[in-house]
């Protein structure tokens, strides 16, 4: 593998931007700081899967990006979970569940990445 939008966990991070910056768009003005939020660990996957993949010679610094990057897929699901809880009128819930359910399975294959670099080299820490 030459170049990071090779992997899928890359290119999936960046085709969940789209739908998740029209939710965004949904949240009233008055819930900046969760619009806020939501874009922005949303934004940082694909960033953090970048920079490991530029440093993969270094297994340690690899994972330790893909966990940044496992962490913000996670913190996506939590805010979602949020919108959908308040329940904005503006927003389903079925779009929240599906969003979810997205970024379970990139979290799930992130976990999966790791997990097969640790795999290749036992001897790594995480």
């Amino acid at each position: 593998m030459q170049d990071v939008t090779e992997l899928t966990i890359y290119q999936n991070a960046l085709k969940l931007l789209k739908p998740i910056y029209k939710l965004a768009n949904l949240l009233p003005n008055s819930e900046f700081d969760l619009r806020s939020q939501l874009l922005r660990s949303a934004k940082s996957i694909a960033p953090n899967i970048a920079e490991g993949f530029a440093k993969k010679r270094s297994q340690n610094e690899f994972k330790r990006f893909l966990l940044v990057a496992l962490g913000s897929s996670d913190e996506v699901i939590t805010h979602l979970r949020t919108v959908k809880i308040i329940g904005f009128s503006s927003i389903k819930d079925e779009t929240c569940d599906m969003l979810i359910k997205y970024y379970k399975i990139e979290s799930k294959q992130i976990n999966r990445f790791i997990a097969t670099i640790i795999s290749n080299n036992p001897k790594s820490e995480i």
